[in-house]
């Protein structure tokens, strides 16, 4: 077998065999295949797409080029969360106490956030001493123990992906329904669970800004969830605008728990509950969302999601005090407000340049090895349909720089229309896909 048939065959529309996609895979992994026929066979997918044999076949290799983690230690239903990335979207940080809480056990694999903010291992490490560097024992242990164990992404886990990902990222191929699902889909079957709850954002401020191709998306990683034997669920949720009010990795933690004191803002709850009720339905807790979402809310009522979030955050060496005291958690030197430039409602906000905000003031990486700002950040005060009046704040610049502080605030209001009249406010939940 050749690459350059390979290569041919499918610039020139034919579909590869299982064991033509697995040639590939492993001699890419190994490095015996160079970086420029990977690139060229990227660019042929690219043009020529997959077919769902295709891209099962292509997600099945990338998750067994390495590790598969074996969870059948855990006792029960074993459930997974991955959300495709948002502005503001800290749902992990909530959703996953108030599941366990419920007696679902969550093993999760994260990883940190390259772009506008950090991922959820960043947020995490807001708590003073918190690590995800823990071993498959500990992670294990911590699961049958608590309910919750996060875990950094290891090196052996999926690592065709790791290095497709790295080549597709610069050579202009990343944007291909089949390669994104293969991408995302081989690294969460490889984590070992036995369900898995897919958040597919929608909008300005998601990979997919189009609805209908966050719809492809979610129904192609479903589909290759069912062919692997998994469960999985798809949420497609609303990212027009940013999630909840906090957009920055100690301000979403500090949103995050106040949700599970049952004060979080109105969307950021809505779709907490949402995504916690499949998890459960997944988990075998449940028989209904409706019933799902009452033991959500039972559990934020009595203190025990709250609670529950203390206890992860200590089996992981974080400080549990600051989950009940978040004056504990890194805070910004200064807090700033954007005031209004007229009166009216909000009409629009571009949600990827409120993203970009965050990180011109730290709370982002422009590239791995960036430092990144945890106490940075803002804080909406108005959302999409919400009245302000000249000279209100729209929102607070949380910095630790004055020049970083002006241009976010130039920024933002740049992002920000108002107009004369309320738009109407749309769903935050678009469609649930089993």
């Amino acid at each position: 077998m050749r690459m350059y048939d390979i290569i041919m065959k499918k610039r020139n529309g034919g579909a590869l065999s299982e064991e033509e996609i697995q040639f590939f895979v492993k001699g890419y992994t190994r490095g015996e295949i160079p970086d420029y026929q990977a690139a060229a066979l990227m660019m042929a997918i690219y043009f020529q797409h997959m077919t769902k044999a295709e891209t099962n076949a292509l997600t099945m290799a990338m998750m067994h080029s390495g590790d598969v983690l074996d969870l059948s230690a855990i006792e029960g239903i074993k459930v997974d969360k991955h959300s495709t990335g948002g502005v503001g979207d800290k749902t992990s940080l909530a959703v996953i106490p108030m599941v366990a809480a419920c007696g679902v056990r969550v093993a999760k694999m994260s990883g940190r956030g390259l772009g506008h903010t950090g991922g959820t291992v960043d947020k995490l490490e807001s708590f003073p001493g918190f690590s995800t560097a823990i071993t498959g024992q500990q992670f294990v242990d911590n699961v049958n123990r608590i309910g919750i164990a996060i875990m950094g992404q290891t090196a052996d886990l999926a690592p065709a992906d790791k290095k497709l990902y790295a080549l597709r990222d610069v050579t202009a191929t990343v944007d291909n329904m089949s390669l994104i699902a293969s991408s995302i889909m081989s690294k969460k079957l490889a984590a070992g669970t036995d369900a898995i709850v897919l958040d597919v954002k929608t909008g300005s401020g998601a990979f997919m800004k189009k609805e209908e191709d966050s719809y492809a998306l979610a129904q192609e990683m479903v589909d290759i969830g069912k062919a692997a034997g998994k469960e999985v669920i798809a949420v497609i949720s609303d990212m027009d605008q940013p999630l909840g009010r906090a957009v920055g990795n100690a301000l979403e933690v500090k949103e995050a728990i106040a949700t599970l004191r049952g004060e979080g803002p109105e969307d950021f709850v809505e779709l907490s509950l949402m995504l916690g009720s499949q998890m459960l339905l997944a988990g075998g807790k449940a028989q209904t969302e409706k019933e799902a979402k009452q033991q959500l809310q039972q559990v934020i009522a009595d203190g025990s999601a709250l609670r529950k979030l203390a206890e992860f955050v200590a089996a992981q060496g974080g400080d549990s005090a600051a989950v009940y005291d978040t004056e504990l958690l890194p805070k910004a030197k200064l807090v700033l407000p954007v005031p209004a430039p007229q009166s009216g409602y909000i009409q629009h906000i571009a949600c990827d340049e409120i993203g970009m905000c965050s990180l011109l003031l730290g709370g982002g990486r422009e590239t791995k090895e960036s430092a990144i700002d945890l106490s940075v950040g803002l804080v909406l005060e108005k959302k999409v349909g919400d009245s302000v009046e000249e000279g209100e704040p729209l929102a607070w610049l949380h910095a630790n720089d004055e020049n970083q502080a002006a241009a976010a605030r130039e920024r933002f209001l740049a992002a920000c229309q108002i107009g004369e009249t309320a738009p109407a406010k749309g769903d935050i939940i678009k469609h649930i896909i089993r």
